[in-house]
């Protein structure tokens, strides 16, 4: 097996450049603990919820009734940790921090959940708009996290949720400066990856959609507003893990908000058909 040393890149830069299979090895090896934002260039990045079988169902028809916020690529088999549809991913490892759940409270965050893993868990992939800021950067639209390195800010909303049975809650969203003249460009641009969340839902004030500090966001890093900017918010996958925390399951486990799922799939791939295997 190839040593650590020589898998993992000096620093995150580095990262930028390797290849989807090698990244994919060195978060496998634990030697990348990061965030996963202006990694692997035009592939498709997931998050992760990890139910008991017995709340898979009603899981499933909760992404499905919230479909801008919980938009799902992958569903496992119970007791599979992989997704061929998704690629050679394997979700006990492939994810740089795991964050796990009992009863509803946060226990700890790992690299890798195979000392936990049990045949009774269902695994769902559900798209993340870290897909599509390669997008806008390509139109002259760098959004600012990217630049600096940081996990986009994510925020509790008002706006609340369709619930299916234990899960529920309100939306989680994230939020991106953009200048107020290329507003109607972002809307184009990320309204193509409807499995990454698509267009955003709120363009500008903040409190009309419950949001009193922009500049503390729940999860994720703040980023500043700058003059001549607007705050542009999108529905966020962080939408089910909120809803899976507050369904205070006996154990849950989800990604490190940013610490995404890179998967073998293209950004701009017609993935309907990948959804289930």
């Amino acid at each position: 097996m190839e040593s650590i040393a020589r898998l993992l890149p000096p620093i995150y830069e580095d990262l930028r450049l390797v290849d989807v299979a090698r990244l994919r090895r060195i978060i496998r090896l634990g030697a990348y603990e990061g965030h996963t934002g202006g990694l692997a260039v035009g592939r498709l990045q997931a998050s992760l919820v990890v139910v008991p079988r017995t709340f898979a169902s009603d899981f499933h028809r909760f992404c499905v009734s919230n479909p801008k916020a919980c938009p799902l690529v992958a569903v496992g088999r119970a007791g599979s940790p992989f997704m061929p549809t998704l690629g050679d991913v394997d979700v006990r490892t492939d994810i740089p921090q795991y964050e796990v759940y009992r009863f509803g409270e946060l226990i700890r965050q790992q690299p890798d959940i195979l000392d936990i893993w049990r045949e009774d868990f269902a695994a769902f992939a559900l798209g993340s708009s870290s897909t599509f800021e390669h997008a806008l950067i390509e139109r002259g639209v760098a959004p600012r996290n990217f630049v600096v390195h940081r996990t986009a800010p994510m925020f509790r909303s008002s706006i609340r949720t369709t619930r299916v049975g234990v899960f529920g809650g309100n939306m989680v969203v994230s939020m991106r400066p953009v200048r107020l003249s290329q507003v109607d460009i972002v809307r184009a641009v990320t309204a193509r990856f409807p499995h990454a969340h698509g267009a955003p839902i709120h363009v500008g004030d903040p409190r009309v959609i419950g949001i009193e500090d922009i500049g503390d966001p729940d999860w994720g890093d703040p980023v500043e507003v700058r003059e001549g900017e607007v705050p542009v918010f999108w529905a966020s996958s962080a939408t089910a893990q909120s809803a899976v925390a507050g369904a205070r399951l006996e154990v849950a486990i989800v990604q490190t908000p940013g610490h995404m799922l890179i998967t073998d799939v293209t950004a701009r791939e017609n993935i309907g058909a990948f959804k289930i295997y």
